[in-house]
C-alpha cells in the first residue's frame, strides 16, 4: 500500500487523529517559543547549516580525522559500507563477547539496519531501554517518530499493553505509574546486561569522542554497567570541532521537545579500566545521497523531528502511514533515494507549505527537495493512467487564462447550484471529511480590478 491507504486506515479513528494532531502541535509550539527565547537563533541556524556543509565536503578526511583519534583514545573503530556489514559486526562482537543479553539506547540507525530482529534470530536478548522504544517493542511495531517514538498510542494503550507484558495492574493510563513499573522492569535488564548498544549524535573529529543525547539517562546506565559498549553512527553524524558541539546541542533540544538542553548530553571518549568501547561507523547509502546535488543537504539532518511536528500531512496520517525509519518530511526525501519505486508515494506526502523548512535547525530546504522528487518520479516512475490525464489537462488549463478563468466560472457555478450527491462524490476527496467553502460571486481577479478601478 502506499501512504495515501496506509493514512487512510489511521484516519479511520477521527478521535485518535484529532488527539495525535493536537499533541504534536502542541510539541510545535512549545519549540516555538523555546527558539524565541534564544537571541540570534536565526545566525545559530546559519551557522549549523554551514558546519555541516564544511562536513559533507570535506567528509573523507574528516572520518579518517575521527578513526585515528578514536584509536588513539582505546576505541575500536569498524567501517560497515551497509546495513547487512553493521548487522554482522555486532553479532561477531556478542559472540567473541560470548554475550547473550543486550540493552539498547534509542538508535534510528539499528532501526534502519534492522538490528534488533537480526540479533534475535541469532538468539540474543536485545531490550530497547528507551520508554518510547520499548512500548513499541513490546507491542511489536517500528517507532512512528524519530524522538517520540509511541506518540501513536495514547496511554490507555499502554496501560492495557504493560498489563499483558509486565503483569501491571489497570491504572487508567496512569502516566507515573506506568513509568514506575517499566522502570523496575528494565532495572533488572540493566543489572544483568553483557552489551550496551547505543547510537551517535555527535561525533567529533577533532577528539575522536562521540556524545549521545538522552533525557532517561538510559544510555549512561547501560554503557556504564556493561563491560561492552558498541556505538552505532551514520557517516554524516560527524562534526569537526569539540568547539563547534554548543552550537548543535543548543538547537536540538529546542528544536525537538522546546528544552533548552536534553537532560543528559553524556560525553564518551574513551573506554574505563576493565571495558571495551566499539563504534561502528555505517554507509548505508548515505555516500549516494551525498553524490546527488539536489538532496545532499538532506545528511545535515540532526533527527531533531521538528518537521514531522508542523507537518500538517504527518500529525493527521501518523508515522507508520510512511512505511519508512525515518517518516515525515525528511524521511520522504530520504527514502525515495533508497528504494524510488517503493516510496514513490512519500513526496506527494506534502502540501509543500514550508513549515518543515522554516523549522528545520539546519535550514535543509525540505519542501524544495520534496518538489525535486516529485519531478524525478513523474519522469522515471509510470504513473496512473487517471493522475496523468489530470495533470495534462490542469496543465492546460494552468497555461491559459482564458481557459482558467472559464474553468474557475464553471465550478463555482457548479458548487453553487449543483445537487449535494454530485459534489460531495467519490470524485471529491476534500469533501470526505469537510465541508467546501461556501461559494460566492466573481473571483479574485475581478475583486481585484474592482479595487483598482476605485
Amino acid at each position: 500500500m502506499n501512504h495515501a491507504q496506509k493514512a487512510e486506515i489511521f484516519n479511520k479513528n477521527e478521535a485518535k487523529v484529532n488527539w495525535h494532531d493536537k499533541a504534536l502541535w502542541y510539541v510545535r509550539e512549545k519549540r516555538d517559543n523555546a527558539a524565541h527565547g534564544v537571541k540570534g537563533w536565526e545566525q545559530l541556524r546559519d551557522l549549523a547549516s554551514g558546519i555541516k556543509a564544511h562536513v559533507l565536503s570535506n567528509l573523507d578526511e574528516l572520518l579518517i580525522e575521527f578513526e585515528t583519534n578514536a584509536q588513539k583514545n582505546g576505541i575500536t573503530v569498524h567501517w560497515a559500507s551497509n546495513a547487512e556489514e553493521h548487522n554482522k559486526i555486532i553479532n561477531t562482537i556478542l559472540t567473541e563477547k560470548n554475550a547473550k543479553k543486550v540493552v539498547k539506547s534509542k538508535s534510528m540507525l539499528t532501526e534502519e539496519c534492522h538490528l534488533n530482529p537480526y540479533l534475535e534470530s541469532k538468539g540474543f536478548e536485545v531490550v530497547d531501554t528507551d520508554l518510547g522504544e520499548y512500548i513499541v517493542q513490546i507491542a511489536k511495531e517500528t517507532p512512528s517518530h524519530i524522538v517520540l517514538p509511541a506518540i501513536h498510542k495514547t496511554k490507555e494503550e499502554v496501560d492495557t499493553l504493560f498489563q499483558e507484558h509486565l503483569g501491571t495492574k489497570p491504572s487508567n493510563g496512569n502516566p507515573e505509574y506506568l513509568t514506575n513499573e517499566a522502570r523496575k522492569h528494565l532495572r533488572t535488564k540493566f543489572l544483568t546486561a553483557d552489551v550496551a548498544i547505543t547510537g551517535v549524535n555527535f561525533a567529533i573529529a577533532e577528539t575522536g569522542g562521540f556524545v549521545v543525547c538522552t533525557n532517561e539517562g538510559n544510555a549512561d546506565m547501560g554503557a556504564h554497567l556493561a563491560k561492552t559498549h558498541i556505538a552505532c553512527m551514520g557517516i554524516e553524524k560527524l562534526i569537526p570541532k569539540e568547539a563547534h558541539l554548543g552550537v548543535f546541542l543548543r538547537l536540538l533540544a529546542r528544536s525537538a521537545t522546546g528544552q533548552p538542553i536534553t537532560t543528559y548530553s553524556s560525553h564518551f571518549n574513551k573506554p574505563s579500566e576493565g571495558s571495551e568501547m566499539h563504534i561502528v561507523i555505517v554507509d548505508n547509502g548515505r555516500t549516494e545521497q551525498l553524490s546527488r546535488e539536489d538532496f545532499r543537504s538532506s545528511l545535515h539532518c540532526i533527527r531533531c523531528g521538528a518537521c514531522m511536528n508542523t507537518c500538517p500531512i504527518y500529525r493527521r496520517s501518523g508515522g507508520h502511514s510512511y512505511d519508512a525509519t525515518i517518516p515525515g518530511p525528511i524521511g520522504s526525501i530520504l527514502s525515495p533515494g533508497k528504494d524510488l519505486t517503493k516510496h514513490s508515494s512519500l513526496p506527494f506526502a506534502s502540501t509543500l507549505c514550508g513549515s518543515c523548512s522554516n523549522v528545520c535547525p539546519v535550514k535543509i530546504n525540505i519542501h524544495e527537495q520534496l518538489y525535486k522528487w516529485r519531478q524525478i518520479i513523474t519522469k522515471d516512475i509510470e504513473q496512473p493512467v487517471v493522475k496523468k490525464t489530470i495533470l495534462k489537462m490542469t496543465g492546460k488549463v494552468f497555461s491559459k487564462p482564458k481557459f482558467y478563468g472559464l474553468a474557475g466560472r464553471s465550478v463555482r457555478f457548479m458548487l453553487k447550484y449543483a445537487p449535494r450527491f454530485l459534489v460531495y462524490s467519490k470524485l471529491n476527496a476534500w469533501g470526505k471529511a469537510r465541508e467546501l467553502p461556501q461559494i460566492k460571486n466573481g473571483n479574485f481577479d475581478q475583486w481585484y480590478k474592482e479595487k483598482r478601478s476605485k
